[in-house]
């Protein structure tokens, strides 16, 4: 069940919510009974039976704009598991402000029933995952946790997306040995047993039917080792074995593996297919990678706008520019006035990677100090800390750090 809090003068508005939080997003809706707006994100709070269990605040008609927004951003540092919606005339310059304010939705004060069980939907998801990444990342543990889910995404191929899951996978196999596993879901063509150099005996579609789908002891055993404490789950030979693995199958898989591994990156497909769209589903995180080119950028940023609207939004993302070489035309401002959206990691051109990737070996697994290199263990501090080696009884020399 859902926790809800509401702030608004309007009747008529809180009903239609009402009526929206049903079925499954049924909850209780706890409407902010001060005589003025409350002066804090303490003070609203104390006035819920229980202000753990809040999933969304909204912040109705009624409300001042430059109110709502302080509230928002003070809700987004104090209690960031709560998503807050705001009712009122969207513009860009509102919409703009709301997004600085951690504010997840803005919708028309006059929305349905419908419109409003649709954001309602997202609210109740993002407010889930967010839990879920603090609980990760805070180090709680429990009989059924989850490990972090990280889904590789790119809308065209040949930007490089098997070669950052690769390498990330190595990279916090290094962190987590034994407790980090790499799913291919580039279910037709996928590479990644090219990538780590590893010849599997059993893939996806075999994972996804018979006793590894009942059983994650037997799981487990259809997972391919790999040198550096990794585990592997490739793509199948044939390209169409994918029409034999639905996106139900993905979502268990998934579920499975992340209740067994502490990291499970997922490679998946070029483009929005059934498969791409549970394993985002079912992710902490996205990564986006796009190359350095007006065709893979603009496709970012429709694919970025898609995810949108269908409410997938995670609480984490991280977008990575490939390839990056400014004497092909492009700026890093270019992209990003593209995006929308700032550029997290930038992984410059290099013969090092291709030659890595030729030969089955991802750069993390070496110890090159060039610069993509470093770009891709910068990738890998967003999720896992270094790792630190003792250097106690080995004189002064400098050690722990590749």
């Amino acid at each position: 069940m859902s926790r809800y809090a509401i702030v608004t003068t309007a009747p008529d508005f809180q009903q239609r919510l009402q009526d929206a939080a049903s079925g499954a997003l049924e909850g209780e809706i706890h409407a902010w009974l001060g005589s003025s707006f409350p002066s804090g994100a303490q003070e609203l709070v104390d006035q819920l039976p229980d202000p753990r269990l809040l999933d969304v605040l909204v912040l109705g008609p009624g409300v001042a704009l430059d109110d709502a927004l302080l509230l928002a951003d003070e809700f987004e540092v104090q209690h960031p598991e709560v998503s807050v919606l705001l009712a009122t005339t969207p513009s860009p310059s509102v919409v703009l402000s709301a997004m600085r304010a951690g504010i997840r939705d803005v919708v028309e004060p006059e929305a349905d029933v419908a419109d409003l069980s649709v954001l309602l939907h997202r609210a109740t998801r993002s407010a889930a995952i967010r839990r879920r990444a603090a609980s990760l990342s805070s180090g709680e543990t429990s009989g059924s946790a989850n490990g972090r889910v990280i889904a590789v995404v790119s809308p065209k191929g040949g930007a490089g997306k098997t070669t950052v899951a690769s390498n990330l996978a190595v990279g916090l196999a290094a962190n987590a040995p034994h407790a980090t596993v790499l799913v291919d879901l580039d279910l037709q063509f996928g590479d990644v047993a090219s990538a780590l150099s590893i010849s599997p005996d059993h893939s996806v579609t075999d994972a996804v039917h018979g006793p590894a789908r009942r059983d994650t002891m037997v799981l487990k055993s259809f997972l391919s080792a790999h040198p550096t404490g990794l585990f592997a789950l490739c793509a199948p030979d044939l390209p169409d074995s994918a029409d034999q693995v639905s996106g139900e199958d993905v979502s268990h898989l998934l579920d499975q593996l992340a209740s067994q591994y502490r990291f499970v990156i997922v490679d998946t497909s070029p483009g929005l297919s059934d498969h791409t769209l549970a394993a985002l589903d079912k992710a902490t995180d996205y990564v986006f990678v796009s190359g350095m080119d007006v065709p893979s950028v603009r496709g970012l940023k429709k694919e970025l706008d898609v995810l949108r609207e269908l409410g997938l939004t995670p609480i984490t993302r991280h977008i990575v520019l490939n390839s990056a070489d400014q004497r092909d035309g492009l700026t890093l401002a270019d992209v990003e006035t593209t995006l929308g959206t700032k550029v997290d990691i930038v992984i410059p051109s290099s013969r090092p990677v291709r030659i890595s990737t030729n030969q089955g070996s991802p750069l993390l697994q070496g110890k090159k100090r060039d610069p993509a290199s470093k770009a891709l263990r910068k990738l890998l501090l967003r999720f896992a800390p270094p790792v630190i080696v003792s250097t106690k009884g080995k004189g002064r020399h400098r050690g722990g750090k590749s």
